[in-house]
């Protein structure tokens, strides 16, 4: 079975899904530790409640490749295989991503290339546009920018508020990344140009 290691910085929704999606048996893999950067985020506590191993390294005085590689040393000892970000605040170094090729997802609540960064859907939502989503990616060196896996369209209502739609493309994002991760544990696919396709 193959073993995750989920990094978070919050609440951790798309953990919490994910933890159920394993739960009722649709992705076969076990999340070996969570790993959080604040000791106070709710997706910690909510892994212990499930009676999961979690971490918090501490991290002040220390500059990113210092914290990355606690990171992976501890990613390692736990036999981890696959790295999933949930709402992870932190840009990962370029050590991280070489020690994990190919094996490090994230979802963005946007449809990337499109509002990279913090608070994409309200940047989506002040720009005006009528559709707006969510997207898996493979993460590489470069923000919001690693091959897609797959997106999700959310159409942007007229009464919408920018946390209407926040809670739309949440939505979305639980479906979607659940979905994701089964697929690529499951399925032939290779990355071709930017893109990850699925084969028969």
């Amino acid at each position: 079975m193959t073993r995750l290691g989920v990094l978070l910085s919050g609440r951790g929704s798309n953990f919490q899904a994910i933890a159920e999606s394993i739960s009722a048996g649709r992705i076969s893999a076990g999340i070996a530790v969570v790993i959080g950067n604040r000791a106070d985020a709710p997706g910690l506590a909510a892994a212990r409640e499930r009676g999961l191993t979690t971490i918090c390294p501490p991290s002040k005085g220390l500059d990113r490749e210092t914290y990355d590689r606690q990171l992976i040393a501890a990613l390692r000892e736990h036999g981890v295989e696959w790295v999933v970000l949930a709402g992870y605040m932190r840009i990962l170094s370029a050590e991280f991503i070489r020690a994990f090729p190919r094996r490090i997802l994230n979802i963005h609540p946007s449809l990337l290339p499109a509002f990279p960064g913090l608070d994409a859907q309200h940047q989506a939502f002040d720009y005006g546009v009528k559709l707006s989503g969510c997207t898996v990616h493979f993460v590489d060196e470069h923000l919001d920018h690693g091959p897609i896996v797959t997106q999700a369209m959310v159409p942007v209502d007229p009464d919408d508020t920018a946390d209407s739609l926040a809670a739309r493309i949440l939505a979305e994002e639980h479906r979607i990344y659940s979905e994701s991760l089964r697929r690529l544990l499951t399925e032939d696919w290779r990355i071709d140009g930017r893109r990850v396709v699925f084969t028969p």
